[in-house]
């Protein structure tokens, strides 16, 4: 798996972006949101239970990231389709403030190292890439437990203060001085 430290890999891949078929899809890279940081966050399956509670909870967050000049992605390796059908059919996941991925292909999972050997699908990953496109933070957690977006979000406000921030410092804490 990719960790810390490495560079996010190339990517171009179909994304969700509205209900509408017409305009309901759209292809997004890694040059796409050039000079913003990016919480890309992967989920196992559409159509399942943990996933839309985490997918709603990072649309409802979704300002305060953007706040923050990151923009949020999705991906499962779900077609494109899937995801819009999944957008139209569960009320959580209609008015979506962030792009779905489609990996349909498994190539940014696997390149990522987060294709899951048992079942062959996205584990449920996050990762924080800062404007250069180097990943700053990894979390993967089992297919059963949701993660924690307050703590995505804590995460990114201390890389981006750019201090040494001490266990549980939250924005507005003293950061550690040498």
């Amino acid at each position: 798996m990719l960790s810390v430290g490495q560079k996010f890999p190339s990517f171009q891949l179909k994304a969700t972006v509205y209900l509408e078929l017409a305009n309901a899809f759209t292809d997004i890279n890694n040059n796409t949101y050039a000079d913003k940081w990016i919480v890309l966050f992967s989920w196992p399956k559409d159509f399942t239970f943990v996933c839309p509670t985490e997918i709603a909870e990072f649309s409802k967050m979704n300002s305060e990231f953007l706040d923050r000049n990151t923009q949020v992605l999705g991906m499962s390796v779900d077609s494109e389709f899937v995801h819009l059908a999944w957008r139209q059919h569960n009320e959580k996941l209609r008015n979506l403030k962030f792009p779905m991925l489609a990996d349909i292909k498994r190539e940014l999972s696997g390149a990522l190292g987060i294709l899951d050997p048992q079942e062959g699908v996205a584990q449920r990953a996050t990762f924080i890439i800062d404007p250069t496109g180097v990943i700053r933070f990894v979390m993967v957690t089992d297919m059963s437990v949701g993660r924690n977006v307050k703590e995505v979000l804590r995460v990114l406000d201390a890389l981006q203060s750019d201090e040494l921030c001490p266990c549980n410092w939250q924005p507005g804490d003293a950061t550690i001085k040498l």
